[in-house]
């Protein structure tokens, strides 16, 4: 068992790391070659599409288990259902995107204080980078369908060709055309359509006997309401969910910009921190959606709570680890992230977040996981209500008396309800949905 969570856990984390890279190659080839508008205009632009997207990771969510699911029961035909359902819904969104684009991001402009220059560079990374919105959700359906396949080794060939793409081809266009700093959009275009290209060809050789791309009557009969509706109802809990994490992450971000730029600096350093350690814990939560997803459609409660056990071994694990290297080296570490020395002094006071953060997150990450396998929509919804509800009330409580302590505090609120409200919900889950249909599955 250790050895199947490692072989779709390690690609998904070499998968990860490659990600923050991106970001840092953009904003170098930017800031060597422009001024501080066109650093500033990536910035926004960047945030615009972490806006967009973020309400679309059920596209990732939603198909990975409902694919285990159907992998467990060794269902083929369901299993290319399922990808063809999402990249149905995939197509809709596109559209609604395209059509909205104008109205959504003059109205997040028109909130986010800037300079005209930055606005302007930001509008224009923006409508660049929007077409190429078909790619980047079909990818996201794509990589949940994969996870869901028990095939991490797939989506972390997409992941590491669609970031080196984007790393040398917007420092081509940047550096050396006429486009100049806007070049690095581009690159992220050529970049998406090129992953899309790379994981279109792996469904025709690799999945060549589902033939998924042949048969337009099948495609027809797949996105009917009747079939579909399980699927939507789970991706409708799923964005209830990505709306209250966009309370937490946009609202600790915002809340910290109230205190000034040093503390705004200091929180956006200690969450980039905290970021670096959520890419290796996704791997095991990723192999939690694949696993338990799996088990469930196979009908061994034993082999889930097996693997459900051993995941969260794995995960403190690497909790422990990175407590351990921000214990030891946190102020290196901020030290690499900034050579303010205001920022750095300003950080202490936080050190003891920073240490405690991945203790606490790497149990709310694992769950997460286990209850995407199961398919269990209400129960993710309402841990993240909770949460964000939390995230509020923590931060109203220790404002006044605590300063910006309250920000930190809200934060681990918010991961704190995720977890009590998982754990207590597991055992009712675990019975409903694995223990009892396993034993009925056996007597028949």
């Amino acid at each position: 068992m250790n050895k199947r969570i490692l072989q779709l856990a390690v690609p998904s984390i070499l998968a990860n790391i490659t990600i923050p890279l991106v970001g840092l190659v953009d904003t170098a080839i930017v800031g060597h070659i422009s001024d501080a508008s066109a650093i500033g205009g990536i910035a926004i632009g960047t945030m615009l599409f972490d806006l967009l997207y973020w309400n679309f990771g059920f596209l990732r969510v939603g198909t990975s288990g409902m694919t285990a699911q159907a992998f467990g029961k060794g269902q083929k035909d369901e299993c290319k259902q399922i990808l063809t359902q999402s990249l149905g819904i995939v197509a809709i969104a596109t559209v609604a995107i395209w059509l909205l684009q104008w109205l959504f991001v003059t109205a997040v402009l028109a909130c986010v204080p800037c300079s005209p220059e930055v606005a302007e560079f930001s509008r224009h990374y923006f409508f660049v980078r929007i077409w190429a919105a078909p790619a980047t959700l079909s990818l996201l359906a794509m990589k949940g369908w994969f996870i869901g396949m028990q095939d991490t080794v797939s989506p972390m060939a997409v992941d590491i060709l669609v970031n080196v793409v984007n790393m040398v081809v917007s420092y081509v266009l940047a550096v050396h055309t006429p486009l100049g700093p806007i070049g690095v959009a581009y690159g992220t275009l050529v970049a998406q359509y090129s992953g899309l290209l790379l994981a279109v060809s792996i469904l025709l050789v690799k999945y060549s006997d589902l033939s998924i791309f042949r048969g337009l009557e099948t495609w027809r009969s797949s996105v009917q309401w009747s079939k579909m509706r399980r699927l939507l109802v789970l991706n409708g809990n799923l964005f209830v969910r990505s709306l209250c994490f966009m309370v937490v992450y946009v609202g600790f971000t915002s809340l910290a910009s109230r205190y000034g730029d040093t503390e705004l600096a200091v929180s956006a350093i200690l969450m980039k921190l905290f970021m670096i350690f959520s890419y290796f814990v996704d791997g095991f939560a990723f192999a939690g959606e694949a696993l338990v997803g799996r088990y469930i459609g196979e009908r061994q409660p034993l082999m889930m709570r097996k693997a459900v056990r051993l995941l969260f071994v794995w995960s403190v694990g690497v909790g422990l680890l990175f407590t351990g290297v921000y214990a030891i080296w946190g102020d290196e570490c901020i030290w690499l992230m900034t050579s303010d020395q205001s920022v750095i002094h300003a950080s202490a006071p936080y050190m003891g977040w920073l240490i405690a953060m991945p203790i606490v997150s790497t149990l709310a990450f694992m769950w997460d996981g286990v209850f995407v396998g199961a398919t269990a929509g209400p129960e993710i919804r309402n841990s993240m209500i909770w949460a964000a509800l939390a995230f509020v009330a923590a931060y109203v409580a220790c404002n006044k008396p605590l300063g910006v302590q309250a920000i930190y505090i809200a934060y681990f609120a918010h991961l704190i309800a995720r977890v009590l409200y998982l754990t207590i919900k597991w055992k009712p889950l675990y019975d409903t949905q694995v223990r009892k249909p396993a034993m009925e599955g056996a007597q028949e």
